[in-house]
């Protein structure tokens, strides 16, 4: 069963909207998961915002810390923003994503964001499903 885990720092916003679109692509196998390296507690309303209008739900989500994911040797560990603070997590591959943190911007520059992460992710599941 391919994994992916997305990490940012708070785990309120990008790796939150990353998790929910890559759940969101249906593929049957998937174990996907979200952290952060400094969990903030909560989600960020913005982050609940712009994945509720692509049609998807962050109500049953909760910002985790790396302790509470399963320790496992992931498939694709996907950093976002985290620079230094970026743990050391036993991944098969690291990728990390420039994607700026959306929680400050315009509205409209959020979106922008949310397709671009929105993109990545189906482009990092595609690849390995070839589909």
């Amino acid at each position: 069963m391919p994994s992916i885990l997305f990490v940012c720092v708070a785990n309120s916003c990008r790796s939150q909207m990353a998790e929910a679109m890559a759940k969101s692509l249906g593929r049957a196998g998937w174990d996907i998961w979200s952290a952060g390296s400094r969990p903030s507690g909560q989600i960020h309303p913005i982050a609940a915002q712009l994945v509720a209008e692509l049609g998807l739900d962050l109500s049953g989500h909760r910002s985790k810390g790396l302790a509470d994911i399963p320790r496992r040797t992931w498939d694709y560990v996907v950093t976002m923003g985290c620079g230094d603070a970026c743990p050391a997590v036993p991944a098969r591959q690291r990728i990390d994503w420039e994607v700026p943190d959306p929680v400050a911007m315009p509205l409209e520059e959020a979106r922008r964001v949310r397709d671009q992460l929105g993109a990545s992710v189906r482009a990092l599941m595609s690849r390995r499903t070839g589909a």
